[in-house]
């Protein structure tokens, strides 16, 4: 057995079965044992920054790696803008990077280059394979390592000749770690807090989102009267009719500000202190008054879900004292294009059990207050920061969800980093309806420009912000990745437009000029 073949049957048997892929010369032995192994589901990126971002989206769906492979450095290099925003995530993701023949590398030939340098700011755990006889347990041990700590980046390094030659083995997986539950001190004086009578505001993260622990942490609301927040940067969020209603945090700096300015107690579920993205001359920019006491009930590295429960637990005796007010979903507008009627078609028509991935961060804010008491869906968002998200984390969503509809939610600039996910959309037939809002600017540098009280810009400083002068083509872009496109130009032919796209088999684009 070839040490390429060792490597995929092990990662195979540890139930990762996707592998999201642009490979090169040096990895042709590992697409040899692709072609070779059926388990291993293979999907084709034509950029790596979308094979990464897919790899994100299906382990946020999942709760379990798919894994990437890439070629080289360069490869890796061009991939590293979503494994930021996958380790904002902190969810689970295994990369096999091809290497130069070990005996190669001492010619330093073209495509030579530092791929340990280039992995370790974003590898929680990264290893070059030594010897064809332990490719196979270094694949276990990245898939082990990946798992841990609710979920991180592991990167092994693979040279190619201990991918052609033979002498190795599949590995058996060893026991996944489980995550530490915070100490009971911790739960006891949340319960403290929480039976305080004090305004206090819930700030989840993780598995906390969705699933059981939601569950629990509506529970504790209802209780309490504490309210529940989502990170800005949510890596997933479960919610519509009949959930937990769960606000997020605000982008903007004075917004953020005001969500919090009533509370007195903040309980930190895996999350981090909501703070600006950003620092601005003469402002401070935590959102949580300096009067409010914080309190740590779990670390992201912890078990989120038991804390919750162990939190539930403790009011269980207590009934439920309030209820969510339930929320009508809006009426389809009409009319000409605005901001706050398209959130509304899109909270009219939102199908149930569907998946939005939302990278629409200035045409898109009105779109989770309008979908609040949409049928019950999932929400994705940028975790990272870095742009160029949505169209690959909605081809991993769609992957491992083949029978979920997927909503994904992009604007012009955005969608130009990563437009080729499009093709990987038409290819597979996915199931995803993208909506690009069209704006033709990098409208939150406009704003972020005023905000630090620069006076208006220059047409040198706005020629920086603008993406019109030529105008892009949605439509066009689409169509020549085999995606069908269409441009709508009033409310109801949005809505007309969307309704079918949300039932169509494949994926469709809806160009929204702004």
């Amino acid at each position: 057995m070839t040490g390429a073949e060792s490597l995929i049957r092990t990662l195979a048997g540890a139930d990762v079965t996707v592998c999201f892929s642009n490979p090169g010369t040096s990895e042709i032995h590992l697409v040899q044992a692709l072609d070779r192994i059926p388990e291993m589901q293979c999907v084709l990126g034509l950029f790596e920054g979308v094979v990464t971002g897919a790899a994100d989206g299906y382990a946020r769906m999942t709760g379990k790696p798919a894994c990437t492979l890439l070629h080289l450095g360069p490869g890796l290099g061009n991939g590293l803008a979503n494994l930021h925003n996958a380790s904002r995530a902190r969810v689970p993701i295994v990369n096999i990077v091809g290497q130069h023949a070990s005996y190669h590398l001492q010619h330093d030939t073209p495509l030579t280059s530092d791929v340990e340098g280039i992995a370790r700011p974003y590898s929680k755990w990264l290893r070059t394979a030594t010897n064809v006889s332990e490719v196979g347990s270094d694949a276990a041990d990245a898939v082990v390592a990946s798992r841990a700590a609710s979920g991180q980046i592991a990167t092994l390094i693979v040279p190619a000749d201990f991918a052609w030659s033979e002498g190795g083995s599949i590995a058996a997986l060893p026991l996944l770690h489980r995550a530490a539950m915070p100490n009971a001190q911790s739960i006891e004086h949340a319960v403290t807090m929480l039976r305080s009578g004090l305004p206090t505001a819930i700030l989840l993260s993780g598995d906390g989102l969705y699933g059981p622990g939601l569950v629990d942490a509506g529970r504790i609301a209802s209780v309490t009267g504490a309210k529940l927040f989502a990170p800005y940067p949510v890596t997933r969020v479960e919610r519509g009719a009949g959930l937990p209603a769960v606000e997020r945090v605000a982008y903007v700096l004075e917004q953020g500000i005001e969500q919090f300015k009533e509370f007195r107690q903040l309980i930190l579920v895996g999350a981090d202190i909501p703070r600006a993205y950003f620092a601005y001359p003469g402002k401070d920019t935590c959102f949580v008054p300096p009067e409010c006491q914080i309190h740590q009930l779990s670390t992201a590295s912890e078990d989120r879900v038991s804390a919750l429960a162990g939190l539930a637990e403790a009011f269980s005796s207590q009934g439920t004292h309030t209820s969510t007010p339930k929320a009508e979903r809006p009426v389809s507008p009409q009319g000409d294009i605005t901001l706050p009627g398209l959130a509304a078609v899109v909270g009219a028509l939102l199908p149930e059990n569907a998946i939005v991935v939302d990278e629409s961060m200035t045409s898109g804010r009105g779109l989770m207050a309008a979908t609040k008491a949409a049928p019950r869906h999932d929400w994705l968002g940028n975790t990272g920061g870095s742009i160029g998200i949505a169209l690959p984390l909605a081809v991993g969503a769609a992957v491992a969800c083949p029978d979920r509809r997927l909503l994904c939610l992009t604007a012009d600039g955005s969608g130009m980093y990563t437009l080729q996910a499009l093709w990987t959309m038409a290819r597979k037939n996915l199931n995803v309806t993208t909506v690009v809002f069209a704006n033709r600017d990098y409208a939150v540098l406009k704003r972020e420009f005023s905000y630090v009280s620069l006076g208006k810009p220059g047409q040198r400083a706005l020629d920086m912000f603008e993406i019109g002068r030529p105008d892009l083509d949605w439509v066009q872009l689409a169509q020549g990745m085999g995606v069908p496109g269409t441009r709508v130009n009033s409310l109801e032919a949005f809505a007309k437009t969307l309704r079918e796209g949300l039932v169509s088999a494949g994926p469709v684009l809806i160009e929204v000029p702004l």
